[in-house]
């Protein structure tokens, strides 16, 4: 399994454990990813924080229907992405292991649970250059090589 590391992490400095999973989803073309713009302007992957009594699949699920949705069907693993950061906007520093899956099939089934969201298709070097998280970034790297984009 791959395991990439992004950010750096600090001595003398309590993180926060933040287990996460996301998920690359192309138009039917596989021209285009789709990422979702967070309140506060920054561009993410779909998905977001595993909760206490969801395994990865589940949280995934939930958040694809809570952010796009979308129910979808879950593809490929694409493997583990750890990120050291700093939330200015929580005053917290997280330590955010990613779990990377790739959504093979999607249908838009109802309106996204969160308005708050913008949501948007860029062409895939955009959305890479859009992404905020280099273990997001190396999600979509991961599903080029996968696809041979």
């Amino acid at each position: 399994m791959t395991v990439a590391t992004f950010g750096e992490k600090q001595e003398d400095v309590q993180y926060v454990n933040r287990y996460g999973v996301y998920a690359v989803i192309p138009d039917e073309k596989q021209e285009k990813i789709i990422l979702v713009q967070a309140p506060n302007g920054a561009w993410f992957l779909p998905g977001g924080e595993i909760e206490q009594d969801e395994d990865r699949l589940t949280a995934l699920k939930r958040e694809l229907i809570e952010e796009l949705g979308f129910t979808a069907q879950i593809g490929q693993y694409y493997g583990q992405a750890d990120e050291y950061f700093y939330s200015r906007h929580r005053d917290t520093y997280f330590y955010n292991p990613a779990y990377i899956y790739e959504v093979s099939q999607y249908e838009q089934s109802k309106a996204p649970l969160e308005d708050f969201n913008q949501l948007a298709w860029f062409p895939i070097e955009e959305a890479i250059s859009k992404l905020k998280r280099g273990s997001h970034k190396w999600g979509i790297e991961m599903w080029k090589k996968n696809h041979k984009v």
